[in-house]
């Protein structure tokens, strides 16, 4: 028998207020704002979300923020112009099969401004739209990757709905109509990846969460059993038509956000070349491999990360985030895959384009049982010009991961480095503590002073 999901996430949605979260799963809500937060400011002078500015040409005097600018939208415009800028330098976080940060946390600050709510009711929010987000992706056994969608701009759009339905207090019946809403505004295709458009499916999820919300309460219908129905949600996308519709929820009692949490990305590149790169940079550091003696370079990863990591001679820094050759030759070249690096003049350099051309994948389905979609490990093996062979370490969980977190310190230094690229360093210690003591502001009092700050055109 069919599960009533669509009903059940309206049900926990209209309920969440009277639920007693733990306060682990209230701590990684904060992590993804502050973490969000930090590359969304990075991301702002990027040409995706200044083109997508222009053209909807946001009206001055509103109450949300786009955020480094000065600008102010409409709640709508301001979540889809911070979520693609969120989303543009692939430097987010990772969870549940996707970015959840990059879409929840842009709709919920442009929402929670506009309403002039507490930085609690925001964090309980977050919880909301990552549970959300987790009850459907968990229940699809496959890779959303292939059969060619975006699990970000898929799942994000329900997320994002849910929790501004929850901001906006909405109860079971609206809440429902919200996630439903949100269903049918889910998109995002991997064709355009490594191009602009693959940060506008972050931003226009985190936009379709604050409209499906917003119609809902004033009405607006749709089918309550959108998701799960033959012709719903997830019998669309699902590759092999394989989704779970039939188990019961346990969303609410079971809290994903506290059993699987965020994983922080310390590269701004792909999340799967990040196991490699930790590989090389370690590997490297041990053996003091300089990059002119490496003849051959051999990584084995799984072949599903292998079909998202789509460009093999990269010309541009857009092309190179989803490159495995040029994150080997980044980080066999430099000793490391930064901001820096990530630039259409290193992409180009004649040293790095030779290397990337000498860069082999082994691929594998030993997949990992915690993640279906990843190998068991990902390991690197480098042939030298003397002929000599070098192997690294098998690495199952890149620094950064949930279960190999970042220390604060780390966290503080990523978050620093990523308003100083978006031109704000002198901003960036009074955003931090304020993100840090998130639950005592309200959403206006966390942004307070960023209205005055330099207009970017």
């Amino acid at each position: 028998m069919v599960f009533q999901i669509t009903q059940a996430l309206g049900r926990f949605v209209a309920t969440a207020a009277e639920n007693e979260m733990p306060d682990r799963a209230l701590e990684t809500a904060r992590l993804g704002f502050s973490d969000c937060i930090g590359v969304m400011y990075a991301g702002r002078n990027e040409e995706a979300p200044n083109l997508l500015a222009g053209v909807l040409a946001p009206n001055p005097g509103s109450a949300s923020l786009v955020l480094g600018h000065g600008r102010t939208a409409a709640a709508p415009e301001a979540a889809w112009i911070n979520g693609v800028a969120a989303h543009a330098l692939d430097f987010d976080d990772v969870g549940v099969g996707g970015h959840p940060s990059t879409v929840i946390v842009p709709a919920i600050l442009a929402e929670a401004e506009h309403l002039d709510l507490s930085g609690s009711e925001m964090l309980r929010a977050y919880v909301v739209g990552y549970e959300a987000w987790a009850e459907l992706s968990l229940r699809e056994p496959g890779s959303l990757h292939g059969k060619g969608w975006h699990p970000t701009g898929i799942w994000g759009a329900i997320a994002a709905s849910a929790a501004c339905a929850r901001l906006r207090g909405l109860d079971e019946r609206r809440a429902t109509m919200a996630v439903a809403l949100g269903a049918s505004m889910s998109a995002g295709i991997m064709a355009n990846f490594g191009t602009m458009t693959k940060p506008y499916h972050a931003g226009r999820a985190a936009h379709a969460g604050v409209m499906a919300a917003r119609l809902a309460e004033a009405g607006f219908s749709s089918s309550p059993d959108a998701i799960e129905h033959p012709q719903g949600l997830l019998s669309a996308v699902s590759p092999r038509g394989e989704a779970d519709k039939e188990r019961d929820s346990t969303i609410g009692q079971v809290w994903q956000i506290v059993e699987r949490g965020l994983n922080i990305k310390k590269f701004p590149a792909c999340y799967c070349t990040h196991r490699a790169i930790d590989a090389l940079i370690d590997l490297r550091a041990e053996k003091g491999i300089e990059p002119e003696k490496v003849d051959r370079i051999t990584v084995s990863i799984s072949d599903r990360f292998a079909t998202i990591l789509r460009n093999h001679q990269p010309q541009t820094g857009l092309e190179a985030k989803f490159s495995m050759e040029f994150a080997m030759a980044s980080a066999a070249i430099r000793g490391r895959v930064s901001l820096m690096e990530l630039t259409d003049d290193f992409v180009t350099q004649p040293d790095v384009q030779d290397l990337m051309s000498r860069v082999d994948l082994d691929l594998t389905q030993n997949y990992d049982p915690d993640h279906p979609n990843a190998a068991l490990f990902d390991q690197v093996m480098v042939r030298l010009k003397d002929g000599d062979e070098l192997k690294s370490a098998e690495v199952r969980y890149a620094r950064g991961h949930a279960r190999e977190p970042l220390t604060e310190r780390d966290l503080q230094a990523k978050f620093s480095a990523c308003i100083e690229y978006g031109g704000a360093e002198h901003e960036a210690q009074g955003l931090f503590d304020r993100l840090m003591a998130l639950e005592d502001l309200s959403a206006r009092e966390l942004l307070a002073g960023h209205r005055a700050a330099r207009v970017v055109a």
